[in-house]
């Protein structure tokens, strides 16, 4: 009796992986957008206010537009692209908690973006990828809250706050990746069972 093997390799499970799974980070920056978008005219008491927050949000929006549009017409891009793309995510996110006029670093509530960002991320890319991503939005955050000066590093309320929010981030990454490698498995254990299947089958014609 042949040897069974799982109908596709693994370029081709991580290919597909990319191919479906980009549509999720497009989706996730859209929900970045629309959240940023909907928060920046909810607390703009000015025009000058809104002129210097929403541009963060337009350079995000006009990324996304670029690679939906490709994914729509038919030219999906490959890992590394959709990697720059995730890595230009968490680079403006920061850039918003850092800059971000009269709120910055720890006392800035746009941490929050990181997390979907992170998510959608870890459940498209194999754990060594996602690792890599999720410990350099924790950095990036980390390092934002240092360069503002808003953690005392004196072990008091600021750095617990940090510390839980680092966390956080981190259990996105986790728990996402841990879908991902739930629904790898599955779908090997299927193809094997498939092929199977079809060997038998054969066999009695």
């Amino acid at each position: 009796m042949s040897n069974t093997r799982e109908v596709r390799t693994a370029k081709q499970a991580e290919e597909e992986d990319v191919f479906f799974g980009q549509t999720v980070i497009m989706w996730a920056r859209w929900s970045v957008i629309v959240a940023g978008i909907a928060l920046v005219l909810w607390t703009s008491t000015n025009v000058a206010l809104l002129t210097q927050t929403m541009p963060f949000f337009l350079v995000l929006m006009a990324v996304n537009f670029f690679l939906h549009g490709r994914f729509v017409m038919g030219s999906p891009l490959n890992r590394t692209v959709v990697t720059v793309a995730s890595v230009i995510d968490v680079v403006l996110i920061t850039a918003i908690v850092v800059l971000w006029p009269g709120s910055h670093g720890l006392n800035n509530q746009f941490y929050v973006l990181y997390m979907p960002v992170v998510f959608a991320f870890a459940l498209v890319f194999t754990r060594k990828i996602e690792v890599a991503y999720t410990v350099f939005a924790i950095l990036a955050y980390a390092g934002a809250c240092v360069l503002t000066g808003t953690v005392p590093f004196d072990l008091g309320n600021e750095d617990k706050i940090l510390v839980m929010r680092l966390i956080v981030i981190a259990a996105m990454g986790f728990l996402g990746n841990y879908y991902f490698r739930i629904q790898r498995d599955r779908l090997a254990r299927a193809s094997k069972g498939a092929t199977r299947w079809a060997s038998s089958t054969a066999s009695r014609v």
